[in-house]
């Protein structure tokens, strides 16, 4: 990505709600009028491979930013309760998957480095049991640094986890005590070398902007430690401070917060530096060099995004598990029962704890595909487009979005011709919105979003 010309009123213009869109309809659409027949029609006619992810909601102490589902806790005998019931679980999803075999599996949170080896060992047996691997899968955890000592390192990597992903959000102790998560730069600095020594395939660094207290000058001393520690991927996620919403975030000052042109100066920051060290900008949020997976597939054309961001694999074939957990299974999503209680309760009773979900008609579909390739690939070939989908005229197709799209493309944002519809450059800071044009739902609920910066 070459350098941007910062413009203080597009930023104005543009810093608006708007879906990540990790699917297409979003999880805000999935309804509780959902027979969930269609799952197990879902799951049974879907290919040969699945993707798993497995939520563990529980973290030791709070952290103020998060907007994750998370239970703190520091009574560790709360996991093996829910281990029971995460086996519960796999038994009952196991009769429809068994022709399946699983490529990919993430462990997501809350914080899953809350598990102790004991615990992580029983999980993967498990998983082990109840599922059929494919050939080399991909095996991924989230780690909070403070809970992985070098011990579990060698545990995770011994039961067969090759991808691993470090929490930071930001080095600055001032917006470290703010958010209340306080984690020395050695210490990250110390694991991602054993990481490396370990031999985990791919190891990515997660850092939030928009944090209290961040500032320019000390967000760049941040970047170039990350640089430094020379992670194969690196996400920069937008804060979103919701504190209707998230209880947590209360404790966050408004007055701490940096205004939007500043934040997104954070992230201007966080793009020339990461592209100056040779870091390839996947799109929105992600980073990673050149010759990772991530990278390699939006060469390539094969970039795809689901619930848990962009990924090589399992837009249209992700099993979650767990309290809150989505799926997405060919054209079919649904979602599990977010408070742990009521959780239990349903599996007690014999059922899946799906709450809620939703099948894709054949326009949903559509959309989906459209709103997948630019957000992954920043252009649609329009020709291409019409013959995989039947479309006779494509403008016709989309006419509601022609007036959307009508001011990113008089900024510059949108170039549009008969043949083809591209994100430039500095579009991509906006991509976000760009899709919204094309989202028949979006205006049924767009405050309900976070600011696309």
């Amino acid at each position: 990505m070459s350098t941007i010309i910062w413009d203080k009123k597009l930023i104005e213009k543009y810093n608006i709600n708007g879906p990540r869109y990790t699917s297409y309809p979003t999880a805000l659409m999935l309804s509780e009028q959902f027979s969930q027949d269609r799952i197990a029609n879902a799951l049974k006619t879907t290919g040969d491979e699945l993707c798993l992810y497995l939520h563990l909601p529980f973290c030791h102490k709070l952290c103020y930013y998060c907007g994750c589902n998370k239970i703190i806790t520091r009574h560790q005998h709360k996991a093996d309760k829910y281990l029971d019931y995460l086996a519960q679980e796999m038994a009952m999803y196991q009769p429809l998957v068994k022709n399946k075999k699983i490529r990919q599996i993430h462990l997501g949170g809350g914080t899953p480095t809350f598990l102790t080896e004991k615990q992580l060992t029983r999980l993967m047996n498990s998983i082990h049991q109840h599922f059929t691997f494919a050939e080399n899968p991909e095996v991924s955890i989230e780690i909070d640094p403070r809970s992985c000592s070098d011990e579990k390192l060698y545990h995770l990597r011994d039961l067969g986890f090759n991808r691993v992903s470090y929490g930071v959000q930001d080095f600055d102790k001032k917006v470290q005590i703010a958010i209340n998560r306080v984690q020395d730069v050695d210490l990250i600095a110390h694991q991602l070398k054993l990481s490396k020594e370990l031999g985990f395939d791919s190891i990515n660094l997660d850092l939030i902007y928009g944090l209290p207290y961040q500032r320019p000058e000390t967000f760049k001393k941040s970047i170039e430690q990350v640089i430094e520690m020379s992670p194969d991927r690196i996400s920069v996620f937008s804060y979103a401070h919701l504190p209707q919403r998230f209880a947590g975030q209360k404790k966050i000052s408004e007055e701490s917060i940096p205004q939007p042109s500043v934040k997104l100066s954070l992230l201007e920051q966080a793009i020339t530096q990461l592209n100056d060290a040779g870091y390839q900008f996947i799109g929105m949020d992600h980073f990673a060099k050149k010759d990772d997976g991530l990278a390699i597939a939006q060469r390539e054309g094969r970039l795809q995004r689901n619930f848990q961001g962009y990924t090589t694999d399992g837009q249209d074939a992700l099993l979650g598990l767990g309290v809150s957990s989505i799926s997405q299974v060919n054209g079919v999503l649904w979602q599990h029962e977010k408070e742990l209680p009521a959780y239990y309760k349903i599996i007690d009773d014999g059922q899946k704890p799906i709450v809620k979900g939703m099948a894709l008609n054949d326009e949903d579909k559509v959309r989906a595909a459209l709103i997948s390739q630019v957000i992954c690939h920043f252009e649609i070939d329009i020709e291409i487009f019409k013959a995989e989908w039947n479309i006779d005229d494509f403008w016709a197709h989309f006419a509601e979005a022609i007036p959307l799209l009508k001011p990113f493309i008089e900024d510059g944002l949108v170039d549009v011709s008969d043949k083809k519809l591209r994100v430039t450059e500095i579009g991509r800071l906006w991509v976000r919105s760009i899709c919204a044009c094309f989202d028949e739902y979006l205006n049924h609920g767009q405050n309900r979003y976070s600011k696309v910066v």
